[in-house]
């Protein structure tokens, strides 16, 4: 997949699909889905620098857009520059980098200064055909309302930890992250190897400051490595056991021995199992962990 920035001109006829896609929830995979039934090389613009933290990091989405079939991806930054942009100015250096012949956006997409542009606006500059495609819409079963599919409404998700419905948001059931399920990437750091001592060995990762965590707790997960996928326990928090009170994410890989540092991995929290706790001891602490293993099982993973 081409990667580029935007300002860097995109000269071979296109369809554009135009919007922030911090990942792909149903919404933005039906967006996708019109756009690849044009014969035209597809481009997917994202942006960064929004408020908060984010679902997926760049590498991550990087990931996500390419195993979607996403030709190429034009990275937009929300420096002050673009958000002091008016619409005006903004569609017409958009259509002199583009050549695009076809441009799909939701109804609900908006840019420029105090996002003035609308898909109605887009129309006006566009040399080629606007496709404005309608939200993807759920019962919310709270209100009894409908409701659009979001990157907000996966971020609170996200907070509440209810994973299972996060990863419906996003067209996967979970344990298989080329259906679009939310992961965890990073590269194994060296950590302190004392899960080894008492028959648990662990990757350590350190997530990124702008990525959005599932609330701390044991998980039940699956884990992408260069050596295979694995059924994991996935610890995201502290471990208090051992007086660390550093947030990290640390993972157990069932049925894996071997050494991965520095590779790159991509880790699936599935289900929440448990709280994170201070055990007596390493061995109790053990006899926890044998526990969470027989929950994998249970899972289905094993």
């Amino acid at each position: 997949m081409l990667k580029f920035s935007f300002g860097e001109p995109f000269e071979a006829p296109c369809a554009l699909v135009l919007g922030g896609f911090d990942g792909l929830h149903l919404g933005h995979r039906r967006l996708l889905s019109e756009a690849k039934r044009s014969s035209l090389p597809v481009v997917l613009t994202t942006m960064y620098g929004c408020k908060g933290k984010q679902l997926f990091t760049a590498a991550e989405r990087e990931l996500i857009f390419c195993r979607a079939g996403v030709g190429a991806l034009c990275e937009i930054a929300l420096d002050g520059g673009i958000r002091q942009m008016s619409a005006e100015a903004f569609a017409r250096k958009l259509f002199s980098l583009f050549d695009a012949r076809e441009v799909y956006c939701g109804e609900d997409f908006r840019f420029g200064r105090n996002a003035e542009g609308t898909p109605a606006f887009l129309k006006r500059y566009a040399a080629g055909s606007v496709f404005v495609c309608k939200p993807v819409k759920y019962l919310d079963g709270e209100s009894g309302r409908m409701r659009k599919f979001s990157t907000s409404y996966c971020k609170e998700l996200l907070k509440k930890g209810e994973l299972s419905r996060l990863n419906a948001c996003l067209h996967s059931s979970g344990e298989d992250l080329s259906g679009g399920a939310y992961f965890i990437s990073g590269a194994v750091e060296h950590g302190r190897q004392v899960g080894r001592s008492y028959g648990f060995p662990t990757l350590n990762l350190s997530a990124p400051k702008e990525k959005l965590l599932p609330p701390d707790g044991v998980y039940r997960g699956v884990c992408e490595t260069p050596q295979g996928v694995f059924p994991a326990l996935v610890n995201i928090g502290a471990r208090p056991t051992f007086g660390v009170e550093e947030r990290k994410i640390e993972v157990y890989l069932y049925g894996f021995s071997g050494d991965l540092y520095g590779a790159r991995v991509n880790v699936i929290p599935v289900e929440f199992l448990r709280p994170i706790k201070q055990f007596s001891s390493a061995e109790e602490l053990k006899k926890q962990l044998l526990t969470d293993v027989r929950s994998l099982r249970e899972g289905g993973n094993l």
